[in-house]
This record gives structure tokens, C-alpha cells and sequence, in this order.
């Protein structure tokens, strides 16, 4: 019994340390493609204005959007608490502002995690007819975000934000092990869903 409980513990162990790889050195893979378009993953928003992270990774799906890489954007994100507007409504109004065409945006309003984020926005997606799309989020949440479109059945490519607002050791470290943690989780997870 001991050595079950001992061959199970490294293993444990070893599946979490390359989990932990994988996440770190998935972070940086920005796959530039042509896509129908980016699929930009919620982030707090206060009210009509996106948070510093949401920010970034809608000026990164901007980038792609203006540089012929993404033909659309979808934001994604619904309603926290009181706020008066979704995360998806706060993110359209600010790409307006910074001169994408209204008609090229597309929003879902109802999630509230990464994995209704994907699950909505390839519902809007698909009344559009949009079939190839770029991932816009963080660099350490794009592991588990990619799993999560393999999952719903997503063609589906990588594009972290090349200026997010985790880039110091005081604010990426924790991030890192909040990532570990619901990577493993989903992971575990899966072949219960």
C-alpha cells in the first residue's frame, strides 16, 4: 500500500511540475495567421470601462484586426455584480473608440469563465459563419484556454497579448500559480465532462 501511495505521489508531482512547463513555455507561442476572427477571453470591466487586462487584450485584437489577421472580433464576458454593462459591451465601446468598424464586432453577453467564454462566443461565431479564429488573452492562461477550444471543437490559434499587464515577478508569479491550479483542475476534470 505504501508504495502505491508513493508511486502516485511522484507521479503526481511529475504531472504537475510538466503541467507547470508547459503553461510557462506555452505562454510565449503567438501563432500570426489569418483567421475569420479574435476571440477576445472577459476580463473585469468597472462599469463602461475595460480593466488595464481587459484593455490590453483589446488593444492586441485590435492590432490583429488592423494588421488583416482577424476579419471580426468577438468580445466575450458577461455582467459582474452591479455593473450596468457586460465586459463584452465595455470592450466593444472601447474598440469603436479606437476605430474598429462597429459592423466587424461581435459580442456575447451571459459568460462568466473561460470556458462559457469559448462556448458562447463559437455559438455567435457560428450564426455568423465564422469557422477559424484567434485566441486573444494573457500569455500564462493561453494553455489552458487552447485545451479548452480542442475541447468545444474549435479550430482555433494562439495570440496572447504582447503588453499585458503581468509582467513583473510581484504580479506574474501569482498569476502563474492561479493558472496551474485551474489548468490541473480542468484537466483532471475532463473525462468527467
Amino acid at each position: 500500500m505504501d508504495r502505491i501511495v508513493f508511486v502516485f505521489s511522484i507521479s503526481f508531482l511529475i504531472f504537475i511540475g510538466y503541467s507547470a512547463y508547459s503553461i510557462w513555455s506555452f505562454s510565449s507561442q503567438n501563432e500570426l495567421v489569418k483567421a475569420d476572427a479574435a476571440i477576445v477571453l472577459g476580463a473585469a470591466a468597472w462599469d463602461d470601462e475595460p480593466s488595464p487586462v481587459l484593455r490590453e487584450r483589446i488593444n492586441h485584437a485590435n492590432w490583429l484586426y488592423e494588421n488583416g489577421y482577424a476579419e471580426k472580433i468577438i468580445f466575450t464576458g458577461g455582467k459582474s455584480g452591479k455593473d450596468m454593462f457586460a465586459e463584452s459591451e465595455a470592450a466593444r465601446e472601447y474598440a469603436i473608440k479606437n476605430n474598429v468598424k462597429t459592423e466587424d464586432i461581435l459580442i456575447e453577453t451571459k459568460s462568466a469563465i473561460t470556458e462559457e467564454n469559448l462556448q458562447y462566443a463559437l455559438n455567435v461565431a457560428s450564426n455568423n459563419h465564422l469557422e477559424t479564429f484567434l485566441i486573444v488573452g494573457d500569455p500564462l492562461h493561453m494553455k489552458r484556454a487552447m485545451l479548452m477550444t480542442e475541447n468545444v471543437g474549435m479550430e482555433a490559434y494562439s495570440s496572447p497579448t504582447q503588453s499585458s499587464v503581468y509582467t513583473s515577478l510581484k504580479t506574474k508569479i501569482p498569476f502563474f500559480f492561479r493558472e496551474l491550479f485551474f489548468y490541473i483542475g480542468y484537466m483532471i476534470s475532463c473525462p468527467f465532462r
